[in-house]
């Protein structure tokens, strides 16, 4: 017999170490052993791995390389934002508690002074052009209404709106008062005489039907009844039955009030908490309504857009100034 070549022999064992190497690999996946039984087989060990780095690769003890298919499967993270649209009223926990039995009476944009009414409505306690923003006079009377609506004008702002007896600003400012008593103010403040009230959506219950509203103005009566508005005591005003909550008579027809007055359960919402309804539909003041009042598709108040415009309103005001202070310096005499 001819002797195989010298140089044969390494090229033969080569070969069949390449053959086995796939079946062995191969051995390994198809037969259940434990982790641990494999790791040992395999001689790789863990990376040492802060514990909130997740996922720890195995790699191999001679070669530091990771080692085939060491990361087990994770499902990928939720980081898309989420936009809570409800379409029925949250039943769960919520940090504004409700405030019960309380008189409610009517009130309405552009009703003048009466004998239990003193104050106009005509103007609001933030908006002295209030009847002329809402699109005129809200009459309420059944025969004067469409549905929830003026029937001689679609209006402007919110037709469901209401009045709380407290006014977080003066003539001179904010109330010193308001940082602690209002919960959101830390939030939502951002310079002294600008209210953090307006707009703000309360529910309001009676029996089973719930209705969502607008802040718009100050009262019935009193101004500065944070105790009440905020806090867990009673209305202190004594007038139209104790009442503590003036609503609008779009409020007063959802809710079918049998007259000028009931009594109701309220508390204040986040804009997340209100539910598809009339009270979204319209109005420039309605965030719902009107895109502009909206930030990230989330439907919350931008103050952002607020406060750049103020921005540009004082920049504005400085160019003036010095554009002004220019045109009066006098002009230097020619060399």
């Amino acid at each position: 017999m001819k002797r195989s070549s010298p140089i044969f022999a390494p090229l033969l064992i080569l070969t069949l170490v390449v053959l086995v190497k796939p079946v062995f690999s191969q051995a390994i996946q198809a037969t259940t052993v434990t982790g641990s039984r494999v790791v040992s087989s395999l001689a790789i060990e863990s990376i040492s791995l802060p514990d909130e780095a997740g996922l720890r690769p195995l790699v191999s003890s001679g070669s530091e390389l990771l080692v085939p298919g060491a990361y087990p499967i994770s499902l990928p993270n939720d980081t898309l934002p989420k936009v809570f649209a409800p379409t029925q009223p949250r039943n769960v926990y919520t940090r504004f508690p409700w405030k019960r039995k309380i008189v409610s009476t009517v009130f309405w944009i552009g009703e003048l002074p009466t004998a239990n009414n003193p104050t106009p409505n005509t103007v609001s306690a933030w908006d002295r052009r209030w009847t002329s923003n809402y699109g005129g006079y809200d009459n309420p009377k059944p025969a004067s209404r469409d549905g929830f609506l003026p029937k001689d004008f679609t209006p402007g702002q919110n037709p469901f709106y209401f009045a709380l007896p407290y006014n977080d600003i003066t003539r001179t400012g904010t109330k010193a008062s308001a940082r602690a008593v209002i919960p959101w103010f830390d939030k939502s403040f951002y310079r002294s005489g600008r209210t953090v009230l307006k707009g703000r959506w309360i529910a309001i219950r009676k029996g089973d039907l719930i209705c969502y509203a607008q802040w718009e103005d100050v009262g019935p009566f009193e101004t500065d009844d944070s105790k009440y508005v905020f806090g867990d005591q009673r209305p202190k005003t004594k007038g139209n039955r104790g009442a503590g909550l003036d609503v609008s008579p779009a409020v007063r027809d959802f809710l079918e009030f049998p007259s000028g007055h009931d009594t109701v359960d309220w508390r204040f919402v986040d804009i997340d908490e209100v539910p598809d309804g009339p009270w979204r539909q319209h109005g420039s003041n309605n965030p719902f309504a009107n895109v502009s009042l909206t930030e990230n598709g989330t439907g919350n108040a931008s103050e952002s857009i607020i406060k750049v415009r103020e921005l540009r309103d004082r920049l504005m005001v400085s160019l003036d100034k010095i554009g002004a202070e220019k045109a009066e310096a006098p002009i230097p005499p020619e060399q």
